[in-house]
């Protein structure tokens, strides 16, 4: 080999996960602004993915109803492969099926058993309603999962009825937990959390094959950044501008 030929060393796989409340409270606008929304920022997280020397970014998606589904079977997706279908919404709120499916995956000897290694997952919750299941142990498990423990992870509570309680749960702290009232305030909120989620997650600090470790900085930077989109946001909305839900 010719001292002048480069190595390329092969980069690590962030996963950007999507958790999407399909029940039935999220049919019509909600759902519908959902699914734009993830379908239209696809090309951005590709850019971070390929302007990223470190990290490939990939994703995967879990919807939850009555029970839990995960869209990515397989396991998280190249960005350039990943096609969205759009969801319905019907059923209830099994939010506990969502929190059991999500720790299911979060291991070496499931979604995170990239050759290459992984960063620690981005995490995205979207909900507008109440769990409707026995949640609480299913959260707690998850919560001693390494790699949800090391994930960065936001929530978006959509309309009035969602229960900003348990996703503070599941995030950790209210800082990352946001409020949206209308369809176009959840469709700039998916797009900037996706984008910059994916951002923070996918550089510094990794975790290795174990799952051990993690990084609050990330996950403390994300907060900061949230806060002065959702003041920014608050500020530059019309006087008139009226809730949807």
């Amino acid at each position: 080999m010719a001292l002048t030929d480069k190595i390329e060393i092969p980069r690590r796989t962030m996963a950007l996960f999507f958790v999407i409340d399909t029940s039935g409270s999220m049919d019509g606008s909600k759902i519908g602004a959902v699914n734009t929304s993830i379908e239209e920022v696809i090309p951005a997280i590709k850019e971070v993915s390929n302007d990223n020397a470190d990290a490939q970014i990939k994703i995967a998606a879990l919807e939850f109803s009555s029970g839990a589904h995960w869209i990515t079977a397989n396991g998280p997706v190249e960005c350039d492969q990943f096609r969205w279908n759009y969801l319905d919404a019907a059923g209830v709120t099994d939010f506990g099926a969502a929190c059991r499916a999500l720790n299911e995956k979060l291991s070496t000897k499931a979604f995170m058993q990239e050759a290459t290694g992984s960063f620690a997952p981005a995490i995205f919750l979207l909900s507008d309603g109440e769990p409707t299941d026995e949640w609480q142990s299913a959260l707690q498990t998850l919560r001693q999962n390494n790699w949800f423990k090391a994930a960065v992870k936001v929530a978006v509570a959509i309309g009035d009825d969602a229960n900003k309680d348990v996703l503070k749960e599941f995030t950790g702290s209210m800082e990352a937990v946001l409020e949206v009232h209308n369809a176009a305030m959840l469709k700039k909120m998916i797009k900037f959390v996706s984008v910059r989620a994916s951002q923070v997650a996918s550089k510094s600090a990794n975790i290795g094959d174990s799952g051990n470790g993690g990084d609050e900085q990330k996950q403390q930077e994300l907060n900061v950044n949230l806060q002065e989109f959702q003041e920014e946001e608050i500020a530059a909305a019309p006087d008139n501008d009226q809730d949807d839900w």
